[in-house]
């Protein structure tokens, strides 16, 4: 009897170590790769560093959001990184015509949206498979716009350069404007996944779509405006990476941007088949990524490398997340 009680206890300690580790293995690992990073560059955790981390993650952060939203809906999108070449290309010729920030941001925010609900309407109207659906419309935007860049790159207009480039290298309080925005998107991300009936309703579906449908949430409509979510954040992202290069060319433009935004929801701790989102893992998620290819130069490992060092990171974050429910 004791001998048993002994084995329930140690269970459950494994049970409840395991949760814990799902739920905030992402500020564990976050230490860890700190005083890693230090190891390598004693500079690591310097102001200037850490805003420079920062600035580079914010591009394909805001994707992050956006994927944290499909996947806990249980949708996945493809097509994110294509969408943002698409968006950015096409933005860099509206302000060369119009030099307007507002308006340019403005219309590649709806521009996203508009590509962002292509999926919406071939997933949950037509319901393909979200993979299926994606790697379509992947494939179909990147097409596009490199045939309308006749492979080669849209650039600003030297005359109007400086004032977008503002974007990227001004800043409020000492915080450059692309932290400030990716914080401010993280924390509305969280605000509307965690307090409004629109996340709770993204949640339930991707819990159990059935359940939610019989429970009268309008689950087409729902997913559609969550592929319309992702679309806007690719807008932006597209907005800020236009910031940063000033130049856009359309083959590498975005480039395995879905890639580490998935990483990102996976090592912040939501659930990849869905149900649970997280995104402040999700913000820590990115800025990790980021940290890792700081570390990795630091340490002269080959670039080449790094693919690896994500596909690892993504396996193992998976397989830690499940292992609450597999027991």
């Amino acid at each position: 009897m004791m001998k048993m009680q002994a084995n329930l206890k140690d269970r459950e300690f494994k049970l409840s170590f395991a949760d814990f580790y799902s739920k905030y293995g992402y500020i564990i690992s976050f230490i860890v790769l700190v005083f890693i990073g230090l190891y390598f560059n004693k500079s690591f955790l310097s102001i200037n560093n850490i805003m420079t981390l920062l600035v580079q993650a914010s591009v394909k952060g805001v994707i992050a959001i956006g994927l944290t939203f499909a996947i806990t809906c249980g949708l996945f999108d493809l097509s994110l990184g294509s969408q943002v070449a698409f968006i950015a290309g096409m933005g860099v010729v509206l302000y060369n015509a119009i030099p307007s920030i507002p308006l340019t941001l403005l219309f590649m925010l709806a521009f996203g949206c508009v590509l962002g609900s292509v999926n919406g309407l071939l997933v949950a109207h037509f319901s393909m498979p979200p993979f299926i659906a994606t790697l379509a419309t992947q494939a179909a935007y990147r097409s596009i716009i490199t045939q309308l860049g006749a492979e080669g790159p849209f650039e600003i207009n030297r005359a109007y350069l400086e004032q977008f480039r503002v974007v990227a290298t001004g800043s409020l309080l000492g915080i450059p404007y692309m932290v400030w925005i990716f914080a401010i998107v993280a924390a509305l991300g969280g605000l509307v996944l965690n307090r409004t009936k629109f996340g709770k309703y993204v949640t339930a579906i991707g819990s159990n779509a059935n359940a939610a449908r019989l429970a009268g949430i309008n689950v087409k409509g729902i997913k559609t405006m969550v592929y319309v979510l992702t679309g806007c954040m690719a807008g932006l992202s597209g907005f800020l990476l236009t910031a940063r290069l000033t130049s856009i060319t359309a083959a590498n433009a975005g480039l395995q941007f879905e890639l580490d935004g998935v990483a990102a929801v996976a090592i912040g701790g939501s659930a990849m088949s869905g149900g649970r989102g997280r995104i402040l893992g999700s913000f820590f998620g990115i800025l990790m990524l980021q940290m890792i290819e700081s570390i990795l130069i630091a340490a002269a490992v080959p670039p080449f490398l790094s693919g690896l060092v994500k596909g690892i990171i993504i396996i193992v974050a998976v397989l830690i997340q499940d292992r609450p429910s597999s027991r």
